[in-house]
């Protein structure tokens, strides 16, 4: 059966990695949208692939969007378009804010154009600082504040009204820290890894005590696909991360050990806002879908060190 999937976001780290794994499928037809402010066409796809196109354009635009989807009859989209970062995200809140126009234009314009689902990435932003732990996606309370995090609340309360009233379909995904190859060098996995190969200082915000799980691309894309070729997790949420805690100042310690680096950690002041405690999914469902095991944190870590010393 043939396949035409919109990814928006396409030129990012899990968009990217996405649309990689997509157009290995010949029956899916893929096309990339990204304004490339934070996305790369160097994540983009092989040439080698003929099954898919890249548009550069702004899913906040409507008149951008609306050009593409009613020039494609796109069976299924991918909306993975966001401003991401935490510092990047604090330090310009109207532009995160904006993100709610291109959840808006994306559901009335899928609606409007036969689209059979949305795959929506969320975040495990959306939870704040946790009530409970793990954090599961029926029974943890959302309490989030910043801009992101309400952005993305936003977002499922779309897909979900969208569902209830015009019977669209929808799967959620909320990301808990996804790190792989493509990533960005402001993300804590892969600047501490280019840190230590480099012999540069380590810098920790804080005591570095705030504990996070990390979950490398491959799992989080294995499970997105089975969600989309099984027919599983219909009008769901769904936690994508690894439930296996660790502090950020041992992450450090764990990539300095692998790297056999001279790196030395650094404290720096905490941040004003946006730095959790704690985050841990419950992966329970996750795990049923993926149907096999998780990478381990060291494992994935000695990938990214390879990659970037080739």
């Amino acid at each position: 059966m043939k396949r035409t999937i919109l990814v928006t976001g396409g030129a990012g780290n899990i968009g990217g990695a996405l649309v990689s794994r997509l157009v290995e499928n010949p029956e899916n037809f893929v096309v990339v949208v990204d304004n490339l402010i934070t996305g790369d066409v160097k994540k983009l796809p092989s040439k080698e692939f003929k099954n898919w196109r890249f548009i550069q354009a702004d899913a906040n635009e409507y008149q951008q969007l609306a050009a593409i989807m009613t020039s494609h009859h796109f069976d299924f989209v991918f909306h993975y378009a966001a401003m991401v970062g935490v510092k990047r995200t604090i330090k310009n809140p109207i532009g995160v804010m904006n993100d709610i126009q291109g959840i808006k234009h994306i559901t009335e314009l899928s609606k409007n154009t036969g689209v059979k689902r949305i795959f929506f990435s969320s975040s495990s932003e959306v939870y704040g600082e946790p009530v409970e732990i793990p954090q599961h996606e029926e029974t943890t309370p959302l309490n989030a504040r910043l801009p992101y995090a309400i952005v993305k609340n936003v977002g499922e309360a779309y897909l979900r009204s969208y569902q209830e009233t015009h019977g669209l379909d929808y799967t959620i995904f909320r990301f808990f820290n996804t790190y792989g190859p493509k990533q960005s060098d402001d993300f804590v996995m892969v600047k501490f890894i280019k840190a230590a190969l480099a012999g540069e200082d380590i810098p920790v915000y804080g005591d570095g005590t705030q504990q996070r799980t990390f979950c490398y691309v491959d799992d989080n894309i294995d499970t997105c696909l089975s969600c989309l070729y099984e027919d599983t997790c219909i009008n769901e949420t769904l936690n994508i991360g690894s439930d296996k805690m660790i502090t950020i100042f041992e992450l450090a310690e764990l990539i300095i050990q692998i790297t056999g680096s001279s790196s030395k950690i650094i404290h720096l002041p905490p941040l004003e806002k946006g730095d959790m405690q704690r985050r841990q999914p419950d992966i329970t469902k996750m795990k049923s879908i993926l149907k096999h095991s998780m990478l381990p944190l060291d494992e994935g870590i000695k990938r990214l060190v390879s990659k970037f010393q080739s």
